[in-house]
């Protein structure tokens, strides 16, 4: 398959409507959000999404994030809305926000990993916001990678993993955020939440009161349990080196990272360490500034694989606010290999 590849500027570009043409026919396009480049495809075409599944290698229970563009599509796609999800949109709509509620019989299987829900969330870039309008259907949209691996943030990681596998690629410039969406579940007793992003614990708290974090949020998901929420049963976002996170100080992690070194060593560390270490070294972001490190965490982590990394050692985010989504992806990256070095990170 040869890829097609369009690089705009705004939404009002033509090469839009080309995008929403091949998704209306039932192609695969990947498109820019504020979170990363998604893999969109026409949500209510089953044909259509499973090819996303086999683009990515995506196992089939891992739930898809249904794309709106504007409120009046989303009652289609969901048996009710309470009160709680209408004051969560009217706060964070468009925005780095997914809902799940449960879903409506336009909403299959495939795409809801045979789940009783759905998940659904308006992006706030212009251009995915123009891409569903001219494609004139809801986007099923996961990252747009190959499973398991870093998320992408710019037209390149795209290239990179799907060139030859979809059937285009629209370049808007990198992703501002850099982690995938908040994912709350309205379903239940309490809110809760499933996947933590750029709209904060606190942030929901201030439009819902209480909430649960699931805690798949922090841990691996128990054996036998269901995914409610894509991005919590596998592993997810590694690069092709083991990545070990060490929590403790900086001189810690330097004494740590030197004691157990071999030739292919990296470390992940934070803004102004780089040169202070025994081993090459990629910053994320600063120690105290989690949106920075979201922005940057899957550019380092792909960073590291470009290098030749045989082992990576990387430095334990501030858990507040969005470094908590930081912690979330780069808990996964390393498949929960955390090793506590007993003091104050």
């Amino acid at each position: 398959m040869t890829t097609q590849y369009f690089r705009v500027a705004d939404p009002r570009d033509p090469a839009i409507e080309t995008v929403g043409a091949i998704l209306r026919g039932g192609g695969l396009a990947a498109i820019p959000t504020e979170t990363v480049y998604g893999l969109a495809a026409n949500a209510l075409d089953d044909g259509a999404v499973k090819r996303i599944f086999a683009a990515k290698g995506r196992p089939a229970d891992n739930p898809l994030i249904v794309h709106i563009s504007d409120l009046s599509q989303w009652p289609a796609l969901v048996r009710e809305i309470p009160d709680s999800a209408r004051r969560l949109a009217e706060a964070y709509w468009p925005g780095p926000l997914t809902i799940v509620l449960p879903r409506s019989e336009r909403i299959s299987d495939v795409v809801s990993g045979g789940l009783d829900t759905v998940a659904v969330r308006m992006p706030s870039h212009p251009v995915a916001r123009a891409v569903i309008n001219a494609a004139g259907v809801p986007l099923a949209a996961p990252s747009a990678n190959r499973s398991g691996k870093p998320s992408p943030t710019t037209a390149q990681h795209v290239i990179d993993d799907m060139d030859g596998r979809i059937d285009c690629i629209l370049d808007a410039g990198p992703c501002e955020v850099g982690v995938e969406s908040t994912v709350v579940s309205l379903v239940g007793e309490k809110p809760r939440l499933l996947r933590p992003g750029g709209v904060t614990p606190e942030m929901l708290r201030r439009v819902l009161g209480e909430i649960e974090i699931d805690d798949a949020v922090l841990h691996r998901l128990a054996e036998g349990k269901t995914a409610a929420s894509p991005g919590m049963k596998y592993k997810h976002y590694a690069p092709a080196a083991p990545v070990t996170i060490l929590k403790g100080s900086f001189a810690q992690f330097c004494a740590y990272v030197d004691a157990n070194k071999t030739d292919g060593t990296m470390a992940l560390c934070f803004a102004g360490e780089e040169a202070l270490l025994p081993v090459p070294a990629v910053a994320f972001g600063a120690e105290d500034d989690g949106a920075a490190q979201a922005a940057a965490i899957f550019s380092a982590l792909r960073e590291v694989d470009k290098r030749g990394a045989k082992a990576v050692f990387a430095r334990f985010p501030q858990m507040d606010g969005v470094g908590l989504a930081v912690f979330n992806r780069l808990v996964r990256a390393a498949a929960f290999r955390v090793i506590d070095l007993g003091g104050a990170p």
